[in-house]
């Protein structure tokens, strides 16, 4: 069985065989989703006019904040991960070939990977190759919704239900904040199923090509070797945590709490979780973290 169903460069396997993930659409790219939410297919970025194979950041535009990638893997100062700076790749407006270095997340998988039954997380996801430190794996791809048909869709859901609505907020040189809301629940990708680890080897990045809609692309943190799962912290790594004056004030929330499985040395307990879409009054009150 091929979860992606033909729509990626590789199959997606299940295992065991015989058994079948919850039915879904799939989609390897993000879709508008219901209520309004942005439209992730609008091309509003103009290209860069670089003719050339392969573009340099002394002259393209798409990157005027340095190199993205090195050999296919995201840039890194010594052995950390540069999360200052947007990373933008070239894309469909631009004139460099398609073999360009800056484009990488719009190639889609790389990886064979499969989608496997765990002993406790239900399905999850691992490699079946090696993946060296640095590079793309997969993007969390799913519906793009607006704050308040995330709210909603969240407040809707019961103690049994999974929750595949991530959050992501992004901090601009202005001071303002820029928020993504996406579900995969109906409509998704491979990166749905991907489970949640305190210590993980994954990391996600927001990474735009055709428009302000973010993909949400996960690199590999660290090697990883064939046949492991493959783990992101929900969190956005440093957020699985809720402030006692929350906690004080949202029972609803302290009663949604899920144990963590992960199995780290340093697990916290409990998956996180956005505590700003359990509001059911004044919407705005809270700042949105990555669920």
């Amino acid at each position: 069985m091929d979860v992606s169903q033909g729509l990626e460069n590789f199959p997606v396997t299940v295992w065991p065989p015989l058994e079948q993930p919850p039915a879904f659409q799939y989609s390897p790219d993000h879709v508008t989703g219901e209520g309004g939410g942005p439209d992730p297919t609008e091309i509003s970025f103009n290209g860069c006019s670089c003719h050339s194979s392969s573009c340099l950041a002394s002259m393209c535009s798409c990157l005027r904040y340095g190199e993205n990638y090195n050999n296919s893997c995201i840039n890194c100062e010594g052995n950390e991960f540069d999360f200052s700076k947007p990373i933008f790749e070239c894309n469909t407006m631009c004139q460099c070939g398609e073999l360009c270095q800056n484009r990488v997340i719009q190639r889609g998988l790389q990886f064979r990977l499969e989608v496997f039954k765990t002993a406790k997380k239900g399905w999850g996801v691992r490699t079946l190759e090696f993946i060296s430190k640095g590079r793309f794996v997969c993007e969390y791809a799913g519906e793009v919704l607006n704050f308040r048909e995330a709210c909603r869709r969240i407040q809707l859901q019961t103690l049994s239900d999974s929750n595949y609505i991530i959050a992501i907020k992004e901090h601009l040189c202005n001071g303002q904040i820029m928020e993504t809301f996406v579900d995969p629940t109906y409509v998704g990708n491979v990166g749905r199923f991907l489970n949640h680890s305190c210590d993980p080897n994954l990391f996600m990045v927001p990474v735009r090509i055709d428009s302000m809609v973010p993909k949400l692309a996960l690199f590999a943190s660290r090697d990883i070797c064939a046949n492991e799962e493959l783990l992101y912290d929900y969190s956005g790594r440093y957020h699985n945590y809720m402030p006692e004056k929350d906690q004080e004030k949202l029972q609803q929330v302290e009663k949604s709490k899920k144990p963590c499985y992960c199995g780290a040395k340093m697990c916290i307990g409990f998956l996180p979780y956005d505590s700003c879409l359990f509001y059911k009054d004044d919407l705005r009150s809270c700042t949105a973290e990555p669920l």
